[in-house]
C-alpha cells in the first residue's frame, strides 16, 4: 500500500495506547518514533507510511494488519433523523451527530438564556440558519442574521442568546461538548 492511501489510523492507535496505559512518550521511546509524530497520527494530522506504522505497532504490540483492521471498522456514516429518539425539540437542543468523535454538532432553536457563559476546549463554529442572535465574546457583541457565521477559537468565553423568536441556530465545534457552560 502506497503512503499517500494508508488508512488513518490514528483513533485504532489513541485506542490501543490507552487500553495498555502507555504514554505517548513509551510509545515513542519504544518505536523510535518522535511524541509530536505520534501526536500528529493519533489526531489525524498525519498519516504513518507502513514502515512507521509497523513500528507503532510493534510498540503497541499488535500488528499493523490489526490496527488498520481496527482503523478500517471504525469508519462511521450515521444519519440523525429529526424524529430520532436522540432529539429532544421540547428543550431546544437536537444533537447533530451521535457518539462520541471529536466533531460536535447541535442545533438550538427557540430562546436560550443570555447570561450563560459557555468555553470549549476546541474551535467552535455558529450558523445562523433562521431568525438572528447575539454573541458576546471577548469584550464585542455580534449580531447575526439568517445566514452568519462566526468562529470562535478554542478558549473564548462567550454567550449569546436568540433575538427573534424561532431561532434557530447551529453550532459546530471540535473537542468537548457543546452546550455545557464552564
Amino acid at each position: 500500500m502506497a503512503d499517500k492511501e494508508t488508512i488513518r489510523v490514528g483513533s485504532a492507535v489513541r485506542r490501543r495506547r490507552r487500553a495498555l496505559a502507555l504514554t505517548l512518550a513509551a510509545v515513542a521511546e519504544r518505536s523510535g518514533l518522535s511524541v509530536p509524530f505520534l501526536s500528529q497520527i493519533e489526531n489525524e494530522r498525519a498519516r504513518p507510511s507502513m514502515r512507521s506504522l509497523d513500528r507503532v505497532a510493534v510498540a503497541l504490540e499488535t500488528t499493523a494488519a490489526e490496527l488498520l483492521a481496527v482503523a478500517d471498522s471504525a469508519r462511521v456514516v450515521d444519519v440523525v433523523r429529526v424524529g430520532d429518539p436522540d432529539c429532544s425539540p421540547d428543550m431546544g437542543i437536537r444533537s447533530l451527530v451521535r457518539g462520541h468523535h471529536q466533531l460536535r454538532a447541535a442545533e438550538f432553536t427557540g430562546e436560550q438564556e443570555g447570561d450563560r457563559e459557555y468555553q470549549h476546549r476546541g474551535d467552535e463554529l455558529m450558523y445562523v440558519a433562521d431568525g438572528a442572535a447575539e454573541v458576546e465574546a471577548e469584550g464585542r457583541v455580534y449580531r447575526l442574521e439568517k445566514g452568519d457565521t462566526l468562529y470562535l477559537s478554542g478558549g473564548v468565553r462567550h454567550r449569546w442568546r436568540a433575538t427573534l423568536p424561532c431561532t434557530r441556530l447551529l453550532v459546530v465545534g471540535v473537542g468537548d461538548r457543546l452546550g455545557t457552560g464552564s
